[in-house]
């Protein structure tokens, strides 16, 4: 454990690689079969301290496997608890919008309102930290345009 501790961000990617790809054929899992290595990954690292970067990473896998098979009120519930976690820890601004983008998704697969607001808030959250040409703020107001485009709200996302 000490040794996992002192991983840096790129051997700590590679370490979570197993969680969602196949390690003979590379091959990413999905659906329940990510939804099960979410809950073991989760298993592994739950009782490390709340900050932990170990930990909160389990729980984003933990989302996306939940997300992967269609388990969407608890994929719902996993990506607030993560949020209010990133927030409880003071977490980047750069990490808190990521989650909240996956928030807006899931919010999304359920059909709630929020959704909209939420993606509206993951794109001037980029557009404030990384200006208008970053990727992650294109792709944020690519999401956000699509959500406008869905209500009919045509004028709106032309604005963007």
């Amino acid at each position: 454990e000490a040794e996992e501790n002192n991983l840096g961000h790129k051997a700590l990617n590679e370490r979570f690689a197993r969680w969602h790809t196949c390690g003979l054929c590379e091959q990413r899992h999905h659906g329940v079969v990510l939804c099960a290595l979410g809950w073991a990954c989760w298993k592994t690292y739950v009782g490390r301290p709340e900050t932990d970067a170990h930990r909160l990473v389990a729980m984003s896998v933990l989302g996306n496997g939940l997300s992967a098979a269609d388990y969407n009120e608890e994929a719902l519930t996993v990506r607030e608890a993560e949020l209010a976690m990133l927030r409880r820890a003071d977490a980047p601004e750069y990490n808190t919008l990521s989650v909240m983008s996956n928030l807006a998704i899931a919010y999304e697969a359920l059909g709630r309102p929020e959704a909209l607001q939420a993606k509206r808030d993951v794109y001037y959250g980029y557009l404030k930290l990384q200006g208008d040409e970053h990727q992650h703020t294109l792709n944020a107001a690519s999401n956000y345009a699509w959500g406008l485009v869905q209500l009919e709200r045509f004028e709106e996302a032309k604005a963007l």
